[in-house]
């Protein structure tokens, strides 16, 4: 009978205060759906940077005809320095690193140029100018500085290219964006925490007689503040719960029904099931946060 009552209180001031939960639910629907949005793109950055890092190699350029560094200054590379640059880099100081080393010749660099491109826009090249290139798949990403030094101001070597220092830059900007929305997520949180505790505030001075009444009959604290916390939380899980459905929304018709698509360069993307472990993780911050929000603002209401 006491958890009916408690029960059917609850519900009375959630009718008695729709606007004010109407809005408790919307802020907190947009607080974290940002939060879900920060965590999928911290989980995505993740998932793409040991993908990418796996893959990214070290280019080895040798000096074309048309070079100028100060290592091309006899023109072309020739066949013997091609070779010197294979031979260290199948030699026992590096082998040991290396998992594979393919090379490009001009005429390779040439057709790739002009798939990447195409015939048009590579026209204003020839085959000449292009590079003869070792790809140098590192064991380890992390140790690529060693072959940058072990060839960098070599004759015959126009420059060693570590494709991470691409990726950095990239990798970055994507969690300078994540940290916007964590921050506009904090901010609106902050927005639902003080929102809910002005609620159960007005809902406790539109009934301030029936507290008295309560109090008067030896109504416990607790009884009487229990009512105004379920509100709270009812209305933040509905917001919670509005939150979690548009993360799994935006991962599956987002995601997958568009950006998988249409960004091929990417393969690794996060998953359902990354997005079904977000949702308790959602249910649990705005359920917790309106529970202390409203009890801290009834409790301070009752001692007055």
């Amino acid at each position: 009978m006491r958890v009916g009552l408690i029960l059917m209180e609850a519900l009375g001031g959630l009718r008695r205060n729709i606007s004010m939960v109407i809005s408790v639910v919307l802020v907190t629907f947009v607080s974290l759906t940002f939060v879900g949005a920060a965590i999928l793109m911290q989980g995505q950055i993740g998932t793409m940077r040991a993908y990418w890092t796996e893959r990214a190699q070290v280019a080895v350029y040798m000096c074309s005809p048309v070079s100028e560094a100060e290592t091309c200054l006899d023109g072309a590379a020739t066949e013997d320095q091609v070779a010197q640059v294979k031979a260290e880099l199948e030699g026992p100081a590096l082998s040991s690193l290396i998992s594979d080393v393919r090379f490009e010749t001009r005429a390779e660099a040439y057709a790739n140029l002009i798939d990447q491109i195409g015939e048009e826009q590579a026209g204003v090249l020839t085959e000449d100018q292009m590079f003869e290139t070792y790809w140098v798949t590192l064991k380890d990403p992390s140790q690529s500085q060693v072959i940058v030094e072990a060839f960098g101001g070599v004759n015959g070597v126009e420059e060693v290219l570590d494709q991470r220092q691409y990726l950095d830059p990239l990798f970055s900007a994507l969690t300078v964006a994540t940290y916007i929305a964590v921050g506009i997520a904090v901010l609106m949180l902050i927005a639902a925490v003080l929102l809910i505790a002005t609620t159960i505030r007005l809902s406790a001075y539109a009934r301030r007689k029936e507290i008295g009444i309560m109090r008067l009959v030896g109504a416990s604290n607790r009884f009487i503040q229990t009512p105004f916390i379920l509100e709270g939380v009812f209305a933040a899980f509905i917001g919670s719960a509005l939150a979690s459905a548009a993360v799994v929304a935006g991962v599956h018709f987002g995601v997958y029904g568009y950006l998988k698509g249409r960004v091929p360069f990417i393969t690794t993307w996060v998953t359902m099931q990354d997005a079904a472990l977000v949702v308790p993780v959602l249910i649990g911050i705005g359920v917790l946060l309106a529970a202390l929000s409203a009890g801290f603002a009834i409790r301070r209401w009752l001692r007055t």
